[in-house]
């Protein structure tokens, strides 16, 4: 039977802005994206989230925060995955592409100017009203 996959998405934030890397190969292609990837067996988001990090980005973060969900359907591809949002700080490091077949640049934005297309998570994830910097009430 097919089941949802469990992706993370990392919003790594720095000076005001989020780092967004744009998509190469996988579905979501030419969208832009979170640093992040599939949870493994026996890992903790949290160590999901640095390490996918550090294999994409090539850097650390710290103040890690869970952050709400989405459930993304990506009925084109066949896909279905439950997508767990990490909220964290850039710590050190340079920001570079790592995997260039998977990524074709990493840039920085700010939340209220986001770029077009946004992969479906993100999407998602605006639908809900969720705002990084908005104070939780």
């Amino acid at each position: 039977m097919e089941r949802p996959r469990i992706g993370v998405g990392v919003i790594v934030i720095k000076d005001g802005k989020v780092l967004l890397g744009k998509r190469r190969g996988s579905h979501g292609k030419g969208s832009w994206c979170f640093p992040g990837g599939h949870l493994e067996f026996n890992e903790s988001v949290e160590e999901c989230a640095r390490r996918e990090v550090r294999e994409e980005v090539g850097i650390e973060i710290k103040n890690l925060k869970m952050g709400p969900f989405t459930n993304d359907i990506f009925k084109k591809e066949g896909k279905h995955y439950v997508t767990l949002f990490v909220i964290s700080e850039y710590k050190s490091g340079e920001v570079r592409v790592m995997e260039p077949d998977k990524c074709e640049r990493w840039e920085w934005f700010e939340w209220k100017k986001l770029p077009k297309p946004l992969f479906l998570p993100i999407r998602n994830l605006l639908k809900q009203g969720f705002d990084p910097f908005k104070p939780k009430t």
